[in-house]
């Protein structure tokens, strides 16, 4: 906004200066305030506005805001010169920071004497206010005592570039004092009675000063409100996924720091990063760790990616840091919370799929018992009539198929009566190694015809567990059954071992054709199968199940179409406890058979 007093007259010469001048001016000031502009386009602006008014060739303003001490300075000409440094101000008696260098010059001497009010009102160039002017800075002045007892004798010459000067003291708040010179190369610019306006304008610039910072204050709150909102607001909408979360997040942060349009902003969460377009890495750089139930999973950064100024004295606001680290919270809020919910749903399903087993399981094990006595008739009739003498050859042949069928029927309900844990197992103590080699003494030819690829690794020193040997051949038996239909043009299986200080593991892993998700959530369902009609009861990894979960294990499955599957199996090892208390049985044991004892 450019202000021009109505009756400006050249530099030098004597002119009024009105009421509505000062009012104007005044208002001016005031509209350059309640802007919410950034610092330097404050001053600017101001500037702009103070030189245009008075004709003067410069404007210095020297002030302390907060941590923050800077010297501003503007200059007349074809492109407006201004000048932003980073200051070092002296304390005063009462702590107050002046506005003032600890230079010996005469000029800061003089800073430091109207700062702190230390002036001598007879004196010519000090107004009744405390104020210092003069019309020609390389006359010498006589200090007489206002700049102290120590130079009351002692000329003053103020000297420098400009000519006219005056300085000009205005609070800003009830502890920050600052400082205004007005500055032109004319000498005898100023008379006594502008500089004593200028004095009512400099008050106007402190509450100016005061209006900007608390304007810009109100103005970052309410940008870090509605970034905290914002990700609010995405945190209840539905539908969305993690990953889009927090790429919204991440685009909300630029706009809620105090300098958005050179802000970027990246939030890198378990290796995956999330950033607004343009993010690099900066010196000016802010970042906060995303803690998750007490482990540090990622990082929330906020850079500047360019440089200004008053970064000097810090580029981030105290609230910004506040503000990254709500964020970091809320981030890592939204992942913990996320991460209960697939929680909760996954065992949910487990206990519906387990309701699922157990209510199967008790339908299979009251039909292997009612199949049982009539299948055990068909057996031993079928046996009794292959043994009739000159029994025709047709007649013979078709007892025979009788007999096979019934077979198969029978280990179905074997397989049946093992899911439903009717029979209980026989557990020793069993290397899984030993396990695994008589597995394969049957199946390693199958494997071979397929064109499948064995790779064994057996771990070294295998602890032993507590287990039916027969039922873990099963368990194996099966895995690789299931992985050679997987795999009908030939492939490769690796079967290994493994332990740690709770368990041993078996893991069974093939390069055939994988299953999908649906597939995967029915993999353990009996009569569940893929395949054609005649090839499979669907009951083999339905009996793995069961068998794992009679011998306190788990079972854990992994697979992609068209890129495998891999079953690993974890059971307990045998504890110390449990060593002890089975040699204490044996010797029990071998006492009581003693002979003579009863």
């Amino acid at each position: 906004m450019k202000i021009n007093r109505s009756d400006r007259k050249p530099p030098g010469r004597r002119h009024p200066i009105r009421v509505e001048d000062s009012v104007r001016l005044s208002r001016a000031i005031l509209h350059c305030a309640n802007r919410g502009l950034p610092r330097i386009e404050f001053l600017g602006e101001v500037s702009q506005v103070l030189l245009d008014f008075s004709g003067c060739d410069a404007l210095e303003v020297r002030l302390n805001d907060g941590d923050l001490h800077y010297r501003w300075e503007a200059t007349r000409g074809p492109e407006n010169a201004v000048r932003f440094e980073l200051a070092r101000w002296t304390f005063g008696e009462d702590g107050r920071v002046i506005p003032a260098s600890r230079d010996v010059s005469n000029l800061e001497r003089l800073c430091r004497d109207v700062a702190c009010q230390r002036f001598d009102s007879t004196l010519p160039f000090f107004t009744g206010n405390g104020s210092f002017w003069t019309g020609d800075t390389w006359e010498p002045l006589a200090a007489g005592k206002g700049a102290g007892q120590d130079r009351a004798s002692e000329p003053l010459c103020v000297g420098g570039h400009y000519r006219s000067l005056a300085v000009i003291r205005f609070f800003v708040d009830e502890q920050t004092t600052g400082l205004l010179h007005i500055k032109s190369e004319q000498p005898n610019s100023f008379i006594e009675e502008e500089v004593e306006f200028y004095e009512g304008i400099a008050q106007t610039l402190g509450l100016a000063v005061a209006d900007r910072r608390a304007e810009a204050a109100l103005h970052e709150r309410v940008k870090e409100l509605t970034c905290l909102y914002g990700i609010a607001q995405m945190v209840e909408r539905a539908g969305s996924s993690q990953e889009e979360v927090l790429q919204r997040i991440v685009e909300l942060l630029p706009p809620a720091w105090q300098y958005p349009e050179m802000t970027a902003a990246r939030i890198v969460l378990d290796g995956y990063s999330y950033a607004t377009p343009g993010f690099r890495q900066s010196k000016y750089r802010q970042s906060t760790g995303i803690v998750v139930a007490g482990r540090r999973r990622g990082v929330v950064e906020v850079a500047y990616l360019e440089e200004r100024p008053e970064f000097a004295a810090g580029a981030f606001l105290k609230e910004e840091e506040n503000l990254i680290n709500a964020v970091a919270r809320e981030v890592a809020l939204i992942v913990a919370r996320r991460e209960a919910d697939e929680d909760k749903s996954k065992l949910q399903q487990q206990l519906i799929h387990a309701d699922r087993l157990a209510t199967i399981g008790e339908l299979s094990a009251g039909v292997a018992h009612e199949l049982n006595e009539p299948l055990g008739s068909i057996l031993a009739f079928a046996q009794l009539a292959k043994k009739c003498p000159d029994l025709p050859d047709q007649a013979e042949r078709d007892i025979g198929k009788i007999l096979t069928a019934s077979l198969y029927a029978r280990e179905v309900i074997k397989k049946l009566m093992v899911f439903a844990r009717q029979m209980p197992p026989r557990k020793v103590e069993v290397n899984l190694n030993g396990v695994v080699d008589g597995a394969f003494f049957f199946l390693e030819g199958r494997c071979a015809k397929g064109s499948i690829e064995v790779v064994r690794e057996p771990a070294p020193n295998l602890p032993e567990i507590t287990a039916d040997p027969a039922q873990l051949k099963q368990i194996l038996v099966n895995l690789i059954v299931n992985t050679i239909q997987a795999m009908p043009d030939g492939g490769k299986l690796t079967v290994s071992t493994r332990a740690d200080d709770s368990s041993v593991s078996l893991i069974v892993q093939d390069t055939g054709s994988g299953m999908n998700e649906e597939t995967l959530e029915k993999v353990f369902l009996p009569f569940f199968t893929t395949k054609d009609v005649n090839e499979g009861t669907g009951l083999g990894l339905a009996v793995v199940h069961g068998i794992v979960n009679s011998h306190g294990g788990s079972i854990d499955v992994e697979s992609q179409p068209g890129r495998g599957t891999r079953f690993e199996i974890h059971l307990p090892t045998i504890t110390p406890e449990e060593t002890q208390e089975a040699a204490q049985h044996d010797i029990r044991g071998k006492e009581g058979t003693h002979p003579g004892r009863r």
